[in-house]
């Protein structure tokens, strides 16, 4: 009896004995505390990250780089109004001069330019704005031509020779179509970890597939046949959805086996923190900040957004780029998908599973 008396007596006195820090601390580590406030920092820390980059994406664009073709002799007419123009633009102006008006035209057919001035006339200067390239782009540049003909005492007459759609005036539906993919798409991919998380990889990457097709077709048939906003290529654009839709799973997928049950961290900032502010959807490029004008061609909403502008509105002048960039995302994650799954199988059903 003696011994389990003095067991009893030493459990006691450790029940009585104040915990010390260590002791506390892994009591905490152990518990759901951490992970929760884990969370209240991090979405405290996203909150303020989020409307930082929106607003320096968005609250005052100015032009950084635009690129401009221009028609006419070099007299000193022509210098007074590029010199005009670059004063405007805070010296933004990236000029190409062309012989003649088919040879910038062409320029502008493959985006290669987003306005054209012809100063040929001595009294009146034709600015030609494209607003499917980029309709914040034109407004700057017609608001600017007519400030900088007036001080002149020139005629600007100005041309849109690539208009946005009657249902889409702001040339906003792009963005948001592309947005609708990337966004629900990775929500997807999160819903597959935690209600069918013991499928395998072929299993998971074929539902992938599937809810990327059906969702794109969704996307696709709302916004043409449904509202007709726009007057969609539809085969074209069904499939370029259909492969941002699962590029943007593939990249959760990638960071699932990477970083585990945070793998919405690093999707989240890089598809919606950086991804939609350096897109070129809401604000084009040359009038984003630097960084984010180079960086968002290379993620897959600028690639999205990209390439089914192209289908939309310059369908003769198709470039590979973007294609390449979701198609280089897609294949990327896929790998490192399938290559750490296996060597890491608990990684997904971390997503779900408390911690021990």
């Amino acid at each position: 009896m003696a011994e389990p008396d003095a067991r009893r007596d030493r459990a006691h006195e450790a029940h009585r004995r104040p915990s010390t820090r260590a002791e506390r601390w892994q009591s905490f580590a152990r518990s759901p505390l951490l992970p929760a406030t884990v969370i209240v920092l991090l979405v405290s820390a996203v909150a303020g990250v989020f409307a930082w980059s929106y607003t320096y994406a968005f609250a005052n664009p100015t032009p950084h780089r635009v690129p401009t073709a221009v028609i006419g002799p070099p007299d000193a007419a022509h210098g007074a109004f590029l010199t005009g123009m670059e004063s405007a633009m805070d010296g933004s102006l990236m000029v190409h001069t062309y012989p003649g008006y088919a040879q910038a035209r062409e320029a502008a057919e493959k985006q290669a330019v987003f306005a054209i001035f012809d100063v040929r006339q001595e009294r009146t200067v034709t600015v030609v704005v494209s607003s499917a390239s980029g309709a914040s782009v034109a407004q700057v540049v017609e608001q600017a031509a007519q400030a900088v003909g007036k001080d002149l005492g020139k005629d600007v007459v100005v041309r849109d020779i690539k208009p946005n759609q009657r249902g889409d005036p702001r040339g906003l539906a792009i963005f948001y179509i592309s947005l609708a993919a990337v966004v629900v798409s990775f929500v997807g991919g999160i819903q597959l970890s935690v209600h069918a998380r013991e499928l395998g990889a072929g299993a998971r990457i074929a539902f992938t597939i599937a809810y990327s097709l059906l969702g794109a077709f969704a996307i696709v048939a709302v916004v043409d046949w449904g509202l007709g906003a726009l007057e969609l290529p539809f085969a074209s654009v069904w499939l370029t959805l259909a492969l941002t839709m699962y590029a943007a799973s593939a990249v959760f997928l990638m960071f699932l086996v990477l970083v585990g049950r945070w793998a919405l961290i690093p999707t989240w900032g890089l598809m919606v923190l950086i991804g939609n502010p350096s897109s070129g959807g809401a604000v084009s490029w040359p009038l984003l900040p630097t960084f984010l004008g180079l960086v968002g061609r290379w993620l897959p909403t600028g690639a999205a957004i990209g390439a089914i502008h192209t289908e939309v509105y310059f369908p003769g002048y198709l470039h590979a780029f973007p294609f390449l960039v979701l198609t280089g995302w897609a294949l990327v994650s896929t790998v490192v998908f399938c290559v750490l799954r296996d060597r890491r199988p608990t990684a997904e059903r971390a997503v779900a599973a408390p911690p021990e």
